[in-house]
């Protein structure tokens, strides 16, 4: 019998090959049952190896990235633990910018108790879900409505962010790559996330540890540009090597 990392190195091949594969398929080809296919693919799902669908799972793209709904379902109890901690780093009273993301959605719900905050967001659902903060005074910026994930996106969004100055900017990412060059796979959100960081006075990167394995293929900066990063486990020594020499403090999360 195969063992567990044999049988998901050949879960992986076929859905490189096939783009698509059904559990019920994998499971007649691996001779294992459907639930042990589903517990790897869920697995594999979190580690950021494959995206899981209802019934089966696909391959990540370089080009594309995992379709939202599954977005908020994969790695949520790290995604809330990352933003529960970065939340309790902002003072009431904090200006700040927040972007494109499900980390930083999760950031946003754990803004809700904060006073007198002043935030300027491109993100949709990061409004709705300020909307019971007491005093939050929030500016949406203006663009292209991205009705699929909530984004506000294009060059109207950036320039409106290159207005302000605020006092934290708080991004997410979709792949960070062994050199600590920070990725994405939509050119459209790159602008407003560079944007960000040049206009915060202090910049929390959220991520979580699958972000580590995602190689998306625009880049957006480099990780020695912020100044804190939020995670859920120990990056790479790489990594930890570039945080160290750019003093970049590295908030670990344990979940």
């Amino acid at each position: 019998m195969a063992s567990v990392s044999e049988r998901r190195a050949r879960i992986l091949q076929f859905v490189q090959q096939q783009g698509y594969a059904a559990n019920e398929d994998l499971a007649k080809a691996l001779n294992v049952t459907v639930q042990t296919v589903r517990r790897d693919v869920n697995s594999m799902a979190a580690d950021g190896i494959v995206a899981r669908h209802h019934g089966g799972a696909s391959a990540i793209s370089a080009a594309e990235n995992i379709a939202y709904s599954d977005r908020q379902i994969l790695n949520l109890k790290q995604k809330e633990a990352i933003g529960q901690d970065a939340a309790a780093a902002i003072p009431d009273g904090a200006s700040l910018f927040i972007n494109i993301g499900t980390t930083t959605e999760a950031f946003a719900r754990s803004l809700r108790t904060h006073r007198a905050l002043r935030v300027i967001t491109n993100n949709i659902h990061v409004a709705t879900l300020l909307a019971p903060a007491p005093d939050c005074n929030l500016v949406i910026t203006g663009g292209t409505v991205r009705l699929r994930d909530g984004g506000i996106v294009g060059p109207a969004a950036a320039a409106m962010i290159e207005q302000y100055r605020a006092d934290f900017g708080v991004i997410g990412i979709s792949g960070i790559d062994e050199d600590g060059t920070l990725l994405d796979f939509d050119v459209d959100e790159i602008a407003a996330a560079q944007a960000i960081i040049r206009n915060a006075r202090t910049v929390f990167l959220l991520a979580d540890h699958t972000k580590f394995k995602r190689r998306p293929m625009a880049r957006v900066g480099h990780i020695s540009e912020i100044s804190a990063f939020f995670t859920d486990q120990q990056p790479p020594a790489a990594i930890k090597a570039i945080l160290q020499k750019a003093d970049v403090a590295l908030h670990v999360i344990e979940t």
